[in-house]
């Protein structure tokens, strides 16, 4: 009989199973780490340690993301995912700041809107490649994939594109945007899509 504790055994089986796929290894970025209760982000009600343990069990479900190592893995919602993104309605009030999302970085714009964060109804986490982050000296971890962003829906929708600021930044690589290879008609194709899904919502403020 196998003595190890439940969350032991997962992660036993778990990286046997990623080895015998040679699927490579994955972390937890700093960088998802601001993604708090506290924060003006959606965030996991659980460890980070658990959280990577589900990416690794969902990892066959990955999809491409909007360049070469970039990968969306979806996750099961069960009442552990919390959604920052709030619908907006006529005469809702924001707020903004002007402020880096990490130490050293330039400051952006952004806007957020009074209310409590929601149930998440569905839940994709963005990984990076280890060779992407290294591209701008992102790189947290010595394994080849780093979750970098806890992206959870209010609703039932397949996917949240990215916001247009950071779509912008990205693609124009501004500092601290991860450069987007796209095309310009690819760049302008998604960058419609990110207003279109934005241009009546916003996050919530946080505590913070």
């Amino acid at each position: 009989m196998d003595s190890l504790p439940t969350i032991d055994r997962i992660k036993r089986n778990t990286k046997e199973i990623f080895e015998t796929m040679n699927l490579g290894t994955i972390g937890v970025s700093d960088f998802v780490k601001r993604q708090t209760k506290e924060s003006s982000f959606s965030y996991f009600d659980g460890t980070w340690e658990e959280l990577r343990i589900l990416v690794q069990r969902c990892f066959c479900d990955r999809k491409p993301g909007y360049r070469d190592g970039v990968l969306l893995v979806p996750v099961p919602v069960e009442g552990d995912f919390y959604s920052a993104i709030k619908v907006l309605k006529d005469g809702d009030k924001l707020v903004g700041d002007y402020s880096p999302r990490k130490e050293g970085e330039t400051p952006r714009k952004h806007l957020y809107a009074d209310g409590e964060k929601t149930l998440a109804k569905y839940v994709e986490i963005i990984l990076y490649r280890y060779d992407v982050l290294e591209e701008d000296g992102d790189r947290s971890t010595n394994c080849d994939w780093e979750i970098i962003s806890i992206n959870a829906s209010p609703d039932e929708s397949k996917e949240i594109p990215m916001q247009p600021n950071t779509m912008i930044a990205n693609h124009f690589h501004l500092d601290g945007g991860t450069q987007t290879n796209m095309s310009n008609d690819e760049f302008v194709k998604s960058l419609k899509e990110s207003i279109m899904y934005w241009k009546d919502k916003a996050l919530v403020k946080g505590e913070e």
